[in-house]
């Protein structure tokens, strides 16, 4: 991964009977190219550019790599996500 901080979505946060403390996550971008697993935020204000998720790039990190909370996404923003999860994931 690159070296400095990006934005990303937290899918699933560890608990205390998680085998490991791993958070998993999806990228947010803002090299929008209209391709299959992309979801389309438009620009969250907590954003500076028209982002989207992508759901290709999901990566799992320990917890502790989180730096703050930017901002929350809508049940119907989260819909989409889940969505093209399971459709990638052909779920």
């Amino acid at each position: 991964m690159a070296a400095k901080n990006r934005p990303v979505l937290v899918l699933a946060a560890p608990g205390e009977e998680d085998a490991r403390a791993l958070t998993v996550v999806a990228p947010l971008t803002s090299q929008i190219r209209g391709l299959r697993g992309e979801v389309d935020l438009g620009k969250p204000r907590w954003l500076s550019k028209h982002s989207a998720v992508n759901v290709q790039g999901l990566a799992s990190l320990d917890h502790r790599k989180l730096s703050h909370r930017m901002g929350e996404l809508s049940p119907a923003q989260m819909s989409k996500v889940k969505a093209a999860l399971m459709d990638l994931l052909d779920l």
